[in-house]
């Protein structure tokens, strides 16, 4: 293994390392639906768990639905992979290296809850009891298990008037999303990329595409 490989490796695992590490003290440590504060009521720890997609959004219901949609991110990140392993054998930049780790990182942090937590936790229930670990049985089977969330800001909060259109009378959170560890490093990720190397990755994806010919 040559130095990248080395890196992206233990940058990876790091991250996931991380990521489990918030997910599990959450899990075993809050009810669902509670919240702490951690600075204000600006940034708290809000836990919720994610049946679906991002932003809780649903593949399809029920269980082939959400066994799809874990099948499916396991392609996805295998994908990934192979496209990290890729950019190590073309010496990509450091920077393109770290922002696809991350998003792989995150990818897989996701899998994992998806995959494993149905069966080595107890349900969480609102305002109840915390999960158990390795309880007698799971909530789940494997791959239906639901992804831990927990990240809330509220910089700040909107109340529109009762004569505002459309709006009167509603309140617009700043951003009323709960996401997790492995989701920031997703988007830090695609973000970054975007924005700083996108030069860097159409010259890579030309030398995928040159070597097919």
């Amino acid at each position: 293994m040559n130095r990248k490989s080395i890196f992206a490796v233990s940058f990876i695992l790091l991250l996931l390392v991380i990521d489990q590490i918030f997910k599990i003290r959450v899990k075993l440590g809050m009810s669902l639906g509670e919240e702490i504060p951690i600075l204000g009521s600006w940034f708290k720890l809000h836990f919720i768990e994610n049946e679906g997609m991002a932003f809780g959004m649903r593949f399809w219901d029920g269980y082939w639905g959400k066994l799809l949609l874990t099948m499916f991110r396991l392609l996805a990140s295998a994908g990934i992979g192979w496209v990290i392993y890729k950019m190590i054998k073309r010496n990509i930049s450091w920077g393109v290296l770290i922002c696809a780790s991350l998003v792989f990182a995150g990818a897989v942090g996701n899998i994992f809850d998806c995959v494993f937590y149905g069966k080595i936790f107890s349900a969480s229930y609102y305002f109840g009891d915390a999960a158990v670990l390795f309880p007698p049985q799971g909530y789940a089977p494997v791959f239906h298990g639901k992804v831990v969330d927990m990240f809330e800001f509220d910089l700040f909060t909107i109340h529109y008037p009762q004569w505002f259109p459309f709006w009167g009378g509603d309140r617009m959170q700043f951003f009323p999303a709960v996401f997790n560890f492995a989701d920031s490093c997703i988007t830090v990720g695609v973000v970054v990329l975007i924005l700083f190397y996108r030069k860097s990755l159409s010259v890579f994806i030309d030398s995928l595409e040159n070597h097919k010919k």
